[in-house]
């Protein structure tokens, strides 16, 4: 008897060095084109049920460190082109589905690239949560 398919778990995709500098050496055509093609990736996404929602992130940083938050910190940073300048959550069948989607977006053809995270409901601190009325912890620590 087959095996029944895994049920759909949470993954997120980071966005990384696909900020403004990235594309500025694209023509205003190209710069189209790309659009197209990541629109038609990440509608088909939605349309097959896989993406739940994406969004970019601003460029303008802040740090918050310290006991207290003694420390404020505001970039964006030399090592911005590191930073996460979006996501998506796909809700998919395991870490190979995820990272193949990844493998799919046309921003890695200029250099960008993208982290693939598996979102779980649990933390190593027992009992942090972060829905109104869990009864487990449901945190990324």
């Amino acid at each position: 008897m087959a095996n029944p398919p895994a049920s759909p778990a949470p993954y997120m995709l980071l966005f990384r060095n696909s900020g403004p500098d990235t594309y500025q050496h694209l023509s205003a055509e190209q710069r189209q084109q790309l659009v197209v093609r990541w629109n038609a990736w990440f509608e088909g996404l939605m349309a097959e049920g896989k993406a739940v929602e994406g969004q970019p992130l601003e460029l303008k940083t802040r740090i918050v460190a310290g006991a207290g938050g003694s420390r404020v910190v505001d970039g964006p940073f030399p090592e911005a082109k590191e930073a996460v300048a979006g996501y998506v959550k796909l809700m998919v069948s395991g870490f190979e589905e995820a990272t193949e989607i990844a493998r799919r977006h046309p921003g890695l053809e200029h250099g960008m690239f993208i982290e693939v995270r598996e979102m779980i409901p649990h933390c190593f601190m027992d009992g942090i949560k972060t829905k109104p009325g869990a009864t487990q912890a449901v945190v990324t620590c």
